[in-house]
Parts: C-alpha cells; sequence; structure tokens
C-alpha cells in the first residue's frame, strides 16, 4: 500500500497519535514538514491518503505552501484520495473546497464537548456517540464548505467538523492528542493559558486534570474515526 502523506506545519505538532494508530496496525505513512522547508508534491499519485495536523499560523497567512497544498488537496478531493485534518489541517482543507477561515466566535482551549449532529455520522464515524469531549485550541474556525455536511458541533462555534463525499474529514479539534504532545503545548505556549479557567478557555490544572482518563477516551473516539476514515484509503 502508498503511504499516507503526514503534513507538519510546526516542529511542535506532530503527528503524535494519529501516527501511532497508522503504526499500530501495519498502515505505512511519510511526514511531510513543511515547516521545515520542504515542498509540497505536486500529486497525489504516491499517496493512499492525506492528513493535516494543526499548527500556530492562519491558513490566511501570506505562507508560500498554502496555495500549492490547496491545490494538492482539491486534487485529493477530485480523485478520491481521502483527506483527514485536524485543527489548522481542518481549516485548510475548508479553505482549500472554498469555504472561509475566519476568527473564532468563542476561542476554545481545553477539553471542549462537541456533539454529533448527523445520525449516518454519528453511527459510521464516531461509534454512536451523542457527544463526547475533544480537546481544543483555536482562535479561528471554518465556514462549512460547498456540499460538505456538519458532523460535530457545539454552543461555543457551530462548525466543529465537517465531511465532504463520505470519505474526507475536516475537524477543528485534535484528536491526535497524546500526554507527550499536551507537556510540549503547556510547556511552549504558557503564556496563552488563562489563570482563572473557564468552560471555554481553561487553565494549565485544569487541562492536567484527570488527563489519564480524558486520554483514553479521545483515543476510544479517534480510534473510530480513524478506523472509518482509513477504510477509504487508496491501495
Amino acid at each position: 500500500m502508498r503511504p499516507v502523506a503526514i503534513f507538519r506545519f510546526s516542529p511542535t505538532e506532530g503527528p503524535a497519535g494519529f501516527a501511532d494508530w497508522l503504526t499500530a496496525r501495519g498502515l505505512p505513512w511519510k511526514l511531510v514538514p513543511l515547516d521545515a522547508g520542504e515542498a509540497v508534491p505536486t500529486d497525489v499519485a504516491g499517496w493512499s491518503g492525506i492528513g493535516m495536523m494543526g499548527g500556530p499560523m492562519s491558513v490566511n497567512d501570506d505562507l508560500p505552501w498554502v496555495a500549492p497544498l490547496c491545490r494538492l488537496l482539491r486534487t485529493a478531493v477530485a480523485r478520491g484520495v481521502p483527506v483527514i485534518g485536524h485543527c489548522l489541517g481542518g481549516q485548510l482543507l475548508a479553505k482549500a473546497m472554498g469555504a472561509s477561515v475566519r476568527p473564532a466566535v468563542t476561542p476554545e482551549l481545553g477539553w471542549i464537548d462537541v456533539t454529533t449532529n448527523d445520525a449516518g455520522a454519528r453511527r459510521a464515524w464516531f461509534g454512536d456517540r451523542d457527544t463526547f469531549t475533544t480537546f481544543e485550541w483555536h482562535d479561528e474556525t471554518f465556514a462549512l464548505p460547498p456540499g460538505a455536511k456538519r458532523v460535530l458541533t457545539n454552543s461555543y462555534n457551530v462548525e466543529q467538523g465537517f465531511l465532504l463525499d463520505d470519505r474526507h474529514l475536516g475537524l477543528q479539534c485534535h484528536l491526535e492528542m497524546t500526554a507527550e504532545l499536551l507537556k510540549s503545548w503547556l510547556a511552549s505556549s504558557a503564556g496563552e493559558l488563562p489563570a482563572v479557567s473557564l468552560p471555554e478557555r481553561q487553565s494549565a490544572a485544569e487541562v492536567r486534570r484527570d488527563l489519564p482518563q480524558r486520554l483514553a477516551r479521545l483515543h476510544a473516539v479517534a480510534g473510530d474515526v480513524y478506523a472509518r476514515w482509513t477504510q477509504g484509503l487508496a491501495p
């Protein structure tokens, strides 16, 4: 099988649990570190799927890789090569497919509940869960691309996740979170965390609270999502 291309946009936001899940199941993947200057591939022929991680930048920034990556994503969608985007990656997929990315109504940081609002996606992608707690850290959010179906929402920001062709998934959250990744974020971005915790923007102490249990529940959700997504991988 051809590998999954995993695009990294920041050295602090690697594939973490997403890559761990693929590796544990013998599914090949290759990191494409755009943050290290690697060029965006010009075609999708060498990949079974495309995964994208998060990053501190905006998809609206004047960055040299945004336009070629959006072209690649449109090609992948047109050819049925599955795409999954986490946070910034979800915003990039939305932008590539014609949606705007704008400041969030409510910036979110921490362990946040989302609701599955499409019955078919709830069963096929989210293990029949009505609601689950995921990890979020974002100040911008996407609009719904033309032809996409909203599959996740909450009271802070309506668009939390969308599906295109029941194959390509854009997420505002970080299903890939691990203890190691979270530790590095808390250390490198300590100034972004509030001293007083709010439900939608949590303190470091709140983010760390019950961490093993929260991660175990998140990994169960991520496993269901990744299992469904990889069903569509090109051979």
